[in-house]
């Protein structure tokens, strides 16, 4: 489903800009109400059965992207009657849960099951009843198969022997894609995030194609801070490079947030590069000496996936800042009075800059979506914009930009101990989405991964496929696979900011 422009995807970048159109015009806020009557025209329903549901729906996405809570069922209010607690708490962190389920936009898609189809031949192998486990498939008066699926545990060992493909899998879109098994179903079976599970990642929210899961939003107050005249500098992930269109040059964007309101934009590449210095030394100290691995620290969702399923590893995650948080740090001690935004890919980065663990010197953060729905609502045209002179981006390395490709960070950390530690062999294995990162530390578990460094990644395909981003996969690792090799240097020991990481830990 990733990477195929649906009409999901035109409602929540269409939310997006309706939102950002309202902070930059100012004035009378009631105007929030009419955003659903001006996406959703006329009498007829385009996606569901009545207009009005489809309004409501728009309603509680626009509610999410002005960073306030849902509104429940029974006590129903307009978006504007909260409005102006949302404009004059401009410091205030919007209030967890980060991603939400809207109830009623929800289609009560079945969970898993297994379901032999009309396709069935009746064949008299019957292979999928010789490898059932649970003796849960019977045989009707006239040859076909069926299920009982009060005995079938969903192994899918059917699905897999079936000659006529007769058999199929049916599960949840929001389910498949949580690696965390946090999706259950409410008392009307409706989808339910379980939040003691949830690392919000932001996968179930980019799957479900109902457009009823959605994360909250500070692209409101962003653009508040921005008009109240604040210096916000933009810190923005390597991921970048070509989410906004082939005309979109890195240069050109940095001359297009200029035209958004920020004063600055800094790649964060220049944070991974340093970032990557210090796991590689971590990793050359501790491993085997003091520990049997290291994992990565930079993917917020894989790192509290890992110290949730396994306490016992939470040591072994590397303590390295992360890019995000270096680079804010770093941004701080040059401009003290700037207001930092990170942008990039990933959903759970804005949790993880509102964490209470670790500064983050993050004021707001933004995913590409967001940032799109930013330069509509402006009516940026890339074909028509001219990068002046100070709009180069040359400040991270090949290996820092790599970061946003899955395997990325590993590459990094094992050139720098090259250069560190040249006679240092150094095993890597990389986790691709939660589910083969559980995996990986379960293999950990039992021993097998001993003098490894494990890298974490909660979005399969690395940030480059984050719940925030908007080119195609495959399309986004050429983009930054051409971004690194453009990079003035390539090793990220050659980083002119080494010299600052000890300035940044303080």
């Amino acid at each position: 489903m990733r990477g195929v422009h649906s009409a999901v995807d035109d409602i929540r970048r269409n939310v997006f800009t309706e939102v950002a159109r309202l902070a930059y015009e100012g004035g009378d806020m009631s105007r929030v109400d009419m955003i659903p009557y001006k996406m959703i025209q006329g009498e007829v329903a385009y996606h569901r059965h009545d207009v009005f549901l489809e309004r409501a729906i728009v309603e509680e996405r626009v509610r999410l992207a002005l960073g306030m809570n849902l509104e429940p069922a029974g006590a129903k209010a307009p978006v504007s009657a909260h409005i102006q607690e949302v404009v004059d708490a401009d410091d205030k962190y919007f209030e967890e849960p980060l991603v939400n389920i809207i109830p009623f936009a929800c289609n009560a898609c079945p969970p898993k099951q297994i379901r032999i189809t009309d396709s069935c031949q009746g064949c008299i192998s019957h292979p999928c009843m010789n490898v059932c486990p649970k003796d849960a498939i019977y045989l009707d008066e006239q040859k076909h198969c069926h299920i009982d699926q009060d005995k079938c545990i969903k192994c899918g060992k059917c699905f897999n022997q079936c000659p006529y493909r007769a058999i199929s899998k049916i599960e949840r879109p929001c389910a498949a894609a949580c690696g965390m098994d946090a999706i259950g179903s409410d008392e009307l079976g409706r989808a339910k995030i379980d939040y003691e599970k949830c690392v919000s990642c932001g996968m179930c929210l980019v799957n479900c194609p109902f457009a009823a899961i959605a994360d909250k939003s500070q692209i409101f107050q962003i653009i508040n801070a921005i008009k109240r005249g604040e210096e916000v500098i933009a810190c923005v992930a390597p991921a970048f490079v070509g989410q906004f269109g082939k005309e979109a040059t890195p240069s050109k964007i940095k001359a297009a947030m200029r035209v958004l309101g920020f004063k600055d934009v800094v790649e964060v590449a220049i944070g991974a590069d340093l970032c990557t210095v210090e796991e590689a030394h971590d990793f050359l100290e501790n491993v085997p000496a003091k520990q049997p691995f290291m994992g990565t620290s930079c993917c917020p969702a894989w790192s509290v996936m890992a110290k949730k399923l396994f306490p016992q590893f939470k040591d072994y995650i590397s303590m390295a800042l992360t890019p995000m948080v270096i680079t804010a740090r770093m941004v701080k001690k040059d401009h003290p009075k700037a207001r930092i935004c990170f942008i990039g890919p990933c959903a759970a980065k804005k949790l993880e800059a509102n964490r209470k663990s670790v500064r983050s010197d993050v004021d707001f953060v933004l995913t590409f979506e967001e940032l799109q729905g930013m330069f509509d609502a402006k009516d940026i045209d890339f074909a028509t914009i001219e990068p002046g002179p100070d709009d180069n981006m040359d400040e991270g390395t090949g290996m820092g930009r790599g970061f946003a490709v899955g395997g990325g960070v590993a590459a990094a950390v094992v050139e720098a101990i090259s250069h560190i530690d040249p006679d240092r062999e150094v095993k890597i294995e990389y986790g691709d989405g939660l589910r083969e990162c559980r995996k990986m530390l379960m293999m950990a578990k039992a021993g097998k991964r001993d003098g490894y460094l494990l890298e974490g990644m909660a979005c399969p395909g690395g940030c480059v496929a984050g719940a925030g981003t908007i080119t195609p996969v495959r399309e986004s690792v050429v983009n930054v696979e051409k971004f690194k090799n453009a990079a003035p240097e390539m090793s990220c020991v050659t980083s002119p900011h080494l010299d600052r990481l000890k300035e940044v830990e303080e």
